[in-house]
This record gives C-alpha cells, sequence and structure tokens, in this order.
C-alpha cells in the first residue's frame, strides 16, 4: 500500500528518543509521506528540524493553531506570517476556531482563522482546519473569506450528518479520518455511510487519538493501517483500494506530486 498520513505531529517532544524508528515502522506499513502541521511560533523551529531530518519523507505546513491564540496572538500571528512567506510550506495548518474548553478569545480567534484563510488564497494553499465545539463559526468565516476561493480539510473530522453535509457542499473541501473512526462510542463510521469516498483523505494526528487497538498508547503513522481498515468495512472496499483512493484525494488537494 501507497499511505499518506496527512496530519501528524511528529515534531512533538513525544518522539523525540525515537524519531527514526517511528519513520521506520511507518515506512513498514506502507506510508510514503507525513504532512506536518504547526501549532505556533514555539512550534516552528522543531518542525523544520524534523522536515531536514527526511525531506523525502515530511512535508511541513505553517499555520497559528487556535488554542495558542492568547493575549500574545498578534505576535504569534505576525511571526507566522513571516514564516510563510520566506519558507516553503504545503499548507497553512493546523488553523481553526476552538470553543471546547475555553471562549475568552473567541473573536480574536476568529479574527485570525480568517486572516489565515487570507493568506491561503494568497498563496494558493489548501488549509488544514481545527474545529471544535465551533463548526458553524467556522462555516460562517470560510463563506465570509471566499468558499469559492478556498480548498482544504476539515482535520479529525467526528461530527454529525448535518455538518457533513454542510462540509460537502464546500466543492473543494475533505474530511480528514483519523483514529476516532475506530471508537465504540464513535457514531463517525455511520456518518461517514453518506460521504463519498472522494472526499477523504486519512491522517493519524499522532501522537494524539490512536486507534483500536492501540488506545492508551502514543500514536503514531503506522497505526495508520488501523483506520484503513476501518475504512475498508465502512465502504465494503478492499484496504488496497482505499490506500489508492486517499492518497489520490491526498494528492489532489495538497498538490503533494509537486512538492
Amino acid at each position: 500500500m501507497n499511505l499518506i498520513d496527512t496530519h501528524s505531529h511528529l515534531y512533538e517532544p513525544d518522539f523525540s528518543e525515537d524519531l527514526s524508528a517511528v519513520v521506520d515502522r511507518a515506512l513498514g506499513a506502507g506510508v510514503s509521506k507525513v504532512l506536518l502541521p504547526n501549532i505556533d511560533d514555539q512550534s516552528i523551529d522543531r518542525l523544520k528540524k524534523t522536515y531536514r531530518e527526511d525531506q523525502s519523507f515530511f512535508i511541513p505546513m505553517m499555520g497559528l493553531h487556535p488554542s495558542s491564540v492568547d493575549i500574545n496572538w498578534e505576535r504569534r500571528l505576525e511571526t507566522i506570517y513571516g514564516e510563510l512567506i520566506s519558507e516553503k510550506y504545503i499548507a497553512v495548518g493546523e488553523i481553526g476556531i476552538d470553543l471546547y474548553w475555553d471562549t475568552t478569545y473567541e473573536k480574536e480567534q476568529i479574527f485570525v482563522f480568517e486572516e489565515q484563510l487570507r493568506w491561503s488564497i494568497e498563496k494558493e494553499l489548501p488549509v488544514s482546519i481545527h474545529s471544535r465545539n465551533a463548526s458553524q463559526e467556522v462555516l460562517r468565516s470560510i463563506r465570509k473569506v471566499g468558499a469559492e476561493k478556498l480548498k482544504g480539510v476539515f482535520h479529525s473530522f467526528a461530527g454529525t450528518f448535518e455538518e457533513l453535509s454542510e462540509i460537502l457542499q464546500l466543492p473543494n473541501f475533505y474530511v480528514g479520518i483519523n483514529g476516532i473512526v475506530t471508537f465504540k462510542n464513535s457514531n463517525l463510521a455511520e456518518t461517514l455511510r453518506h460521504c463519498p469516498i472522494e472526499r477523504l483523505v486519512i491522517e493519524t494526528d499522532a501522537p494524539y487519538l490512536s486507534p483500536v487497538p492501540f488506545c492508551g498508547k502514543r500514536n503514531e503513522p503506522s497505526y495508520i493501517s488501523a483506520i484503513v481498515n476501518k475504512l475498508s468495512a465502512i465502504y465494503n472496499l478492499e484496504q488496497e483500494e482505499i490506500a489508492e483512493i486517499t492518497k489520490k484525494n491526498a494528492d489532489k488537494l495538497f498538490q503533494i506530486f509537486l512538492w
């Protein structure tokens, strides 16, 4: 199989001791590329160091995560923009709106998200969107900035049928599926039966959200095989077909073949 993990944080300290072994296991599981979304100004150096260690395997993104929008958001945003325009990145991410833990900076999160959406149009890059308890706010911002000019993925999708339907109305957006689809208490598998497989990309979000049967362990790209296995059952397709289709989708969205 030839798999692309479209969202993984392998530059995090969780992998500082055994990154090369993690990469070897990923390659052994058929993963050919791993996309690295940035978090904030503090993670840039770690991201770039990891990318430089294997530029044939890692592909970096650049963005400011909504949970990093705080009292210093203007300085953080300025740093991120400077990085985006001075280096090569495949996407603007990880960006979005998160109203799950704290709504203190809700207005600022929305401003930062919309500003980064404009950057993606300026740079002709896709976006990787984090949305938690904020689906309507995210959709409203996309429409405000210009849905017809934007393209991207709703990372770590775990929404309802209604939320999926609204995303599918955006012609240039995909849904990112990770370990959540394997969880027993998740309704995502049933929701995905209403989603064309041509609108899916797969991801791990490592080190988070390890799929069954690896729950409780640090997640890593090699575990993406469990996600492929679950999608194979949902769509009644061979795992090789799932791999081929989702790779094609990732190539189309991120233009990985040009990287």
